[in-house]
């Protein structure tokens, strides 16, 4: 069954190592906030202990030969001066910014995989074009050959021919490895082997002008989004480096019990409850530095901001622009390719009564040649630089796409399940890996199915 660019972009969806790293990886910034959270909770802390006195000390001969003891602790804290909290609003943010950089990993896998798809569709064209050329110069040799031989052309003619056979071939060679180079990317980025492609559909909602994507764009990329939180966490780090000059006050219970293990010695107990304060007066300046230092990293982070901002805003400009120009280039050569090819006939036609030489044949078919090349390199550009338009603007994910509903993966759902443990012993499940390997795909070749033949 044919491929269509929907179904290779579902298998990379599902398998692409990037993007289920990059998935992981969130999965990891999550856990920042029970982390966080862990600070501001009780801990609990118990310790079992048994001594044999081996040498009695010499002004201690009533020390009891053995003992076992058991004591127990709970310290609470109460006020950590807001570094607890400022630390759990940072870390919620971050993973909001996460998740927009997972949704930027996404449209960047995509790009990729329309990119590489739409190579395989060019350059498995290219190669039909080429062994479709190479077979007409075979003909014309011959051709050229058989007149030789009654004397109606030249040796010069037929060394022109078998010139321009050589030639062709030569470019045959490098459109056949180009062609396996595309379809090994192809393997790398969906897991399996490209077989006959289909032509992509059509893109949706591009915009009317560059002012339009733009605006979608600085309200939708997610690479802007990201960027945004990173400096608002940053704020917040500020605030949790400051509370190490704060008061802290916790409480704290504490019990033990001593058994001497001597019926002669009675057992010793206690329990004990009450707060500590704590006031910092003097930390040889680590405070202040502490604060200038999370400081100037939120500055960094307002300036990274304006930077990823600019870069869109170039991006999704030159995206728009290189678009628009590959539409014109469509139709340029398309009108080439018209021209080219009535004038071939032409040629062959004022060849046959004489008035054209072998070497304006040769000429009008390598024109012809070159001008449908062309045409489906710029149809290939044209479809990759629309998608780098959508994806600058935030519109190339998933939910743009039309994958089916079942198979998206959202992080939200391990953040939701993960926030509120509390539990130490609640591992999560030991790691399997996600996504496919390629090891066992066979090495590809230039092999061209009839169905990608006849396409454009």
């Amino acid at each position: 069954m044919a491929e269509t660019l929907q179904g290779a972009l579902a298998k990379a969806y599902a398998s692409n190592p990037t993007l289920t790293g990059a998935r992981a990886g969130q999965r990891a910034t999550d856990e920042n906030v029970p982390l966080q959270k862990a600070a501001g909770r009780p801990t609990v802390q118990s310790q079992l202990q048994f001594q044999e006195l081996v040498v009695r000390p010499s002004n201690s001969f009533l020390a009891p030969q053995r003992s076992a003891s058991a004591s127990a602790s709970i310290d609470v804290p109460i006020y950590q001066g807001g570094a607890v909290r400022n630390g759990v609003k940072a870390a919620k943010i971050r993973v909001e910014a996460g998740q927009a950089n997972l949704r930027g990993t996404e449209a960047s896998i995509f790009s990729q995989v329309v990119g590489a798809y739409m190579d395989v569709i060019r350059d498995s064209a290219i190669v039909s074009l080429n062994r479709a050329n190479v077979q007409v110069l075979e003909v014309n040799l011959q051709a050229t050959n058989d007149r030789f031989e009654v004397g109606d052309v030249t040796r010069t003619d037929v060394a022109q021919s078998q010139s321009r056979l050589a030639l062709a071939q030569s470019d045959l060679q490098i459109a056949e490895a180009n062609l396996i180079t595309s379809r090994e990317n192809y393997i790398a980025l969906v897991g399996e082997a490209p077989d006959a492609l289909e032509a992509p559909p059509a893109l949706p909602d591009l915009p009317a002008s560059p002012q339009v994507a733009v605006e979608i764009a600085l309200a939708d990329n997610p690479d802007i989004l990201a960027a945004q939180k990173a400096r608002e966490a940053a704020r917040y780090d500020v605030k949790v480096a400051k509370a190490a000059t704060s008061p802290t006050l916790s409480g704290f219970s504490q019990g033990s019990y001593t058994d001497y293990l001597d019926p002669d010695i009675r057992e010793n107990k206690q329990a004990a409850v009450g707060a500590t304060l704590n006031l910092p007066i003097y930390q040889g300046g680590r405070p202040a530095a502490q604060v200038r230092q999370r400081q100037a990293q939120e500055s960094q982070a307002i300036e990274q901001a304006i930077e990823i901002e600019r870069s869109v805003i170039a991006q999704t400009r030159a995206a728009y622009a290189s678009w628009q120009a590959s539409l014109q280039t469509i139709q340029s050569n398309q009108t080439a390719v018209d021209a080219s090819s009535l004038s071939l006939e032409g040629v062959r036609a004022e060849n046959s009564v004489g008035s054209r030489t072998i070497l304006d044949i040769l000429d009008a078919e390598q024109e012809a040649l070159n001008a449908r090349v062309q045409l489906v390199s710029a149809r290939r550009n044209a479809y990759v630089a629309g998608f780098s338009l959508l994806a600058a603007m935030g519109h190339a994910e998933a939910d743009d796409l039309g994958l089916a509903s079942g198979t998206l993966y959202d992080p939200i759902v391990h953040y939701e399940a993960v926030r509120g443990k509390w539990f130490d012993w609640d591992y999560g499940p030991q790691p399997v890996p996600v996504a496919t390997r390629t090891v066992d795909s066979v090495p590809q070749n230039a092999n061209v199915s009839p169905e990608m033949a006849r396409q454009p």
